[in-house]
């Protein structure tokens, strides 16, 4: 039955060789905008992961850390803002905020992290979604010589 099963319902998307959708194309542009908005905020550690392969709640997300509540939510608001200016988009849900040490900030397509460095090392999700692909910043300190 199984052999039967694959046969008749092939397998479509080859993660090695398949192009990209004009819908991921926007999802990945969306999640860069979001990079660099908490780049502009001193948001470090940001971390972007492609998850529609192995998730059906998002297609990436997006981590960073921040070292302050008050810098969290400074983030979260750049954020906010920038995507509501290229996108015309605002969250579906936002959470976090009022407490300041981890505000998730759901695009649809796009969830956000913004964390304290203790509730980071704690949950450590890049760890556990670790199989993910990243995908690198073009505007980040790594790059820089």
């Amino acid at each position: 039955m199984t052999k039967s099963f694959q046969r008749n319902f092939p397998l479509t998307k080859d993660p090695v060789n398949r192009l990209k959708t004009d819908t991921e194309n926007t999802s990945e542009n969306l999640a860069l905008t979001v990079a660099e908005a908490a780049l502009d905020r001193k948001a470090v550690e940001i971390i972007l992961l492609n998850v529609a392969e192995i998730s059906s709640l998002s297609d990436y997300f997006v981590m960073m850390t921040g070292y302050s509540k008050v810098q969290v939510r400074a983030i979260a608001d750049a954020i906010q803002g920038q995507v509501e200016i290229e996108w015309q988009r605002r969250p579906l849900r936002t959470e976090g905020k009022a407490e300041g040490t981890w505000v998730l900030q759901d695009y649809g397509d796009v969830i956000v992290h913004i964390m304290m460095p203790r509730e980071r090392e704690f949950y450590n999700l890049e760890a556990f979604w670790g199989h993910a692909e990243r995908i690198p910043l073009p505007n980040s300190d790594d790059t820089e010589g």
